[in-house]
């Protein structure tokens, strides 16, 4: 799994029972949705192990998993605190015009007009839409409306451009 790839997916912030169960705080939409990646990748400063998911469940509004080679709770607690990283090759692939975030990130900015606005920091979910948050001379929030305000995006271009006045 090479570093620049590794996609953060969730923590590991607690143990569940006595026979090795961890649980899990997912940072994937649909929380369960993290136990479809294995292996996961764990690190923890500069320390970091692959290990596969066994088994896990949605237990009331936690997750909890069974990983290969722990089967007791203290092992399960010296786990407390790793992060838990994927590779992107673990995603589904995405339909024509889906987007994971990760990959909107860097992207440099542009307007139809050919303005250069900066690059893709971060994005934000906001229940009306998402929003693209654009660093460059300034921070500009744009909506994400594709066909509005993002007028296109290539990834292998690294360029996305929006209809969007530089002045606002």
């Amino acid at each position: 799994m090479s570093k620049q790839e590794e996609i953060n997916v969730g923590k590991i912030s607690g143990v569940f029972g006595v026979k090795g169960w961890i649980k899990v705080f997912s940072f994937t939409d649909r929380k369960e949705n993290i136990l479809g990646y294995s292996p996961w990748l764990l690190k923890k400063g500069a320390d970091s192990k692959i290990v596969a998911v066994i088994d896990g469940k949605l237990q009331g509004k936690a997750i909890v998993a069974q990983l290969d080679g722990i089967n007791d709770r203290d092992k399960a607690a010296s786990l407390m605190g790793w992060d838990i990283f994927i590779t992107p090759d673990q995603l589904p692939k995405t339909e024509k015009d889906e987007y994971y975030w990760s990959d909107l990130i860097g992207l440099a900015v542009e307007t139809n007009l050919g303005a250069q606005l900066g690059v893709v920091e971060s994005l934000l979910e906001t229940g009306a839409n998402d929003v693209v948050i654009v660093k460059g001379e300034r921070e500009r929030v744009i909506p994400f409306l594709q066909g509005q305000t993002i007028i296109s995006i290539d990834l292998s271009a690294g360029k996305m451009v929006v209809d969007w006045d530089p002045d606002f």
